[in-house]
């Protein structure tokens, strides 16, 4: 498949400035952008990555990780190369990193459908756009979800969201949930650990996204690097402000690719969770293992409504979106297979 002609560009001189994201790259001819897919030729920007599929897999929607969306739903998850951030701590830097020229299929809206229409009925949800950053792989990302949505399916993004307001806005109608990774809650984190100009972007696209689809947010618990209380309370604060209920993971960090600093240590996970469910509904640890914090309880009565072990999910106190003992009504988007 031939590079496709990228949106959200303008011409600058001899320069292309890509609009896409904050990172507003100056690219010189048959120079990349910071993402590496997107490319200055003959006076026109192209997405290298356009129709390139890296990676594919029917995922529990647990794996997002989204809680409160179609628990016990499956989703078709794909991915392909490119990212516009270069954290440290990259979980997928072999797509993140990866060459778009090289080990990749083809894939096209209507394959998905394709897929989709093949499944299990708990398996016909949609397509998640994960693995690595769906920002740069805007033109197939838009056209797949328009086509997808006509088609009455669900799209979700998994993303750093690391993209400027006007490309956000035109791609939103056909969203229907987001998992947005707030990496650190202070601007220089991003500048450091990420190669990017900061914080504010994040929570600008968590805070336009807010009022259109559904929102789950994941912060990555990095050891000595972001956990601290001060930091971890600001984060809580600012999600408590939102006023939207919203399901927040705290992951646990271990060692991966440039950064090799001890794992985050379970105390500490601990210690976050306890600080966040005091002023948050719905909080989740993950890659800690632990059942009892990764369950969903009535905000009214503390009841167990979802439990999960691993990825496998079942109803335990939950009728409907009502907690069976008092009645209360939990934030929680599509039905529950039990």
């Amino acid at each position: 498949m031939s590079a496709q002609r990228a949106l959200y560009y303008r011409l600058e001189g001899e320069d292309i400035v890509c609009l896409l994201c904050p990172q507003g790259c100056h690219i010189k001819e048959a120079e990349l952008g910071a993402c590496g897919v997107r490319k200055a030729r003959s006076r026109e920007l192209i997405s290298l990555n356009y129709g390139r599929l890296g990676s594919v897999a029917m995922d529990p929607i647990e794996k997002k990780p989204l809680y409160h969306f179609y628990p016990g739903w499956k989703i078709l998850s794909i991915g392909t190369f490119g990212c516009n951030l270069h954290c440290a701590h990259c979980q997928n830097w072999t797509l993140a990193r990866g060459n778009p020229d090289s080990d990749w299929r083809e894939i096209t809206p209507p394959v998905l459908e394709q897929a989709l229409a093949a499944s299990s009925p708990r398996e016909k949800l949609g397509v998640a756009y994960t693995y690595n950053e769906p920002g740069v792989w805007y033109e197939f990302v838009l056209e797949s979800a328009r086509y997808l949505h006509e088609k009455g399916y669900k799209n979700v993004l998994v993303t750093n969201g690391y993209l400027n307001p006007e490309p956000l806005a035109e791609l939103l109608p056909f969203i229907d949930a987001m998992n947005i990774d707030v990496k650190a809650f202070e601007e220089s984190f991003y500048r450091r650990y990420c190669r990017g100009k900061g914080l504010k972007e994040v929570l600008r696209t968590v805070e336009q996204a807010l009022p259109v689809c559904h929102v789950e947010l994941t912060y990555l618990v990095i050891n000595t690097i972001n956990d601290s209380p001060a930091e971890i309370s600001g984060f809580i604060d600012w999600v408590a402000s939102l006023g939207a209920d919203i399901p927040v993971h705290f992951s646990r960090y271990f060692p991966q690719y440039r950064l090799e600093i001890s794992a985050t240590p379970l105390p500490v996970m601990e210690r976050v969770w306890e600080s966040a469910a005091g002023k948050l509904p719905y909080v989740y640890l993950g890659n800690v293992g632990d059942e009892n914090r990764s369950a969903t309880y009535c905000p009214s009565c503390g009841a167990a409504l979802i439990k999960r072990t691993g990825l496998g999910v079942h109803s335990a106190g939950l009728q409907g979106k009502r907690c069976k003992n008092c009645g209360c009504t939990i934030r929680l988007e599509g039905s529950m297979f039990s």
